[in-house]
């Protein structure tokens, strides 16, 4: 899978970086290579199902895709 990220230089130093296609999933480092470590983690933990997120209702289906 292949995102577009937004890698922004900060006013006090280091690197802001953030996904648009997933509202929220942000972060942040002190060098180009530390941000995109780091958003490349965030994106993982903001895309694993968590228990809390469906709740099935009678006759669903929970699947997997690979992208």
């Amino acid at each position: 899978m292949n995102l577009k990220v937004i890698l922004e230089p900060c006013a006090e130093g280091g690197y802001t970086v953030y996904v648009p296609a997933l509202p929220g999933c942000i972060s942040e480092g002190d060098t180009r290579d530390e941000a995109l470590a780091n958003i490349r983690e965030a994106i993982e933990l903001y895309l694993e199902p968590v228990e809390d997120d469906y709740i099935p209702q009678d006759k669903a289906e929970v699947m997997e895709l690979a992208l």
